[in-house]
Parts: C-alpha cells; structure tokens; sequence
C-alpha cells in the first residue's frame, strides 16, 4: 500500500505544468526587477565581446597613425591571392568587372560605371584606400563591411594589386630568364 501511494504521490507531482509554462522576458520587455525598467542590464562601460577586441589599427582600419597604410597585415600568399579572386568575383566584379576596368554587368544594363583600377590615381592610391572604400563606401558604393570580413577585405585588396599589376605589365617587369616563355 504504501508503494502504491509513493508511486501516486511520483506522478500527481510530476504533473505539474511548472516546467512547461517557466516565466521568462523577452527583448525590451519592460520587467521592474533592474533600473529604469528593463529586462536586462547594459553591457558594463569598455565591455568587449569574445573575438571583437580590435585592436590592431591596420587589420581593422586600414590605418597606421590615422594615415592610410599601403603595407598589408600579414604575409600575401598565394592562398590570399585565391581567396581575394573568389571574393572580389563575388561582390566587386558585377559593377568593377572580372578585370578590374570597370565594365562589370551592372554597368552593362545602364548603371553608372565605377572607375577603373587602372587608372594613375587608383594604382598610386595606397592599399589602405581600397581596404577604407570596402569598409565604408564611397560614392555609389556602399560599405561591404558587415558583408565581408576585414582578412577578406584585404585578401581582394591585394587581389585588386595583382589585377593592376597584370593589366598594366611591361615587359620589363619580367625576369630575363622568363620572357621567352612569352607568347
């Protein structure tokens, strides 16, 4: 009898709805238990998510002392090269196009051209300009900086150089040794 009856008590408790129908808030729900009425507490002054310290100016800025830089932040490897063609295919070439020149397929159906990497003042430009007009915009150009991350950012910065130094070669800038493999 006394089994029976701890076995009763077991499931006349266990249906409680308690866990089921748990209080909770949701985002911007007024609840009187913090200041001022909110849900939750703001983040504590200098708070600075996990993988969100920025505190390298060049990676983040394009920057050094607040001038734009025309060094990279780390090593241009032919990895980085592969990874800014991908991603200068992806978001540039529709409106710069495959070669840089400006005549992407936007511009083809009516849309204002953008310059042409190969011009004098974009292949003097440093490559801080490239890495501020992706992360900010410029003109026509809206940021992509919530699109693309600052590596990849650089990665089409430098792919940009190699389009620029592919459309502007001389035959000077080949090594002796190679230049009859030229055709």
């Amino acid at each position: 009898m006394f089994l029976v009856a701890c076995i009763a008590l077991f499931f006349i408790a266990s249906c409680g709805q308690n866990m089921r129908d748990q209080s909770r808030l949701y985002p911007f729900e007024a609840n009187a238990f913090f200041p001022g009425n909110q849900s939750a507490r703001s983040p504590v002054d200098g708070t600075v998510a996990r993988g969100q310290l920025r505190d390298d100016e060049l990676l983040y800025t394009g920057k050094v002392g607040g001038q734009l830089a025309d060094t990279f932040p780390f090593t241009v490897t032919q990895a980085v090269l592969e990874r800014g063609r991908l991603h200068f295919n992806i978001y540039c070439s529709p409106c710069h196009g495959a070669v840089g020149d400006g005549n992407g397929m936007i511009v083809q159906r009516g849309f204002t051209p953008p310059p042409s990497f190969h011009q004098d003042r974009l292949r003097q430009a440093p490559a801080g300009h490239f890495f501020d007009v992706i992360t900010n915009g410029f003109g026509a150009m809206y940021s992509y900086a919530d699109r693309v991350a600052p590596e990849d950012r650089w990665a089409i910065v430098a792919y940009i150089r190699a389009l620029q130094l592919s459309q502007n070669a001389k035959i000077d800038d080949v090594p002796p040794d190679q230049r009859g493999q030229l055709k």
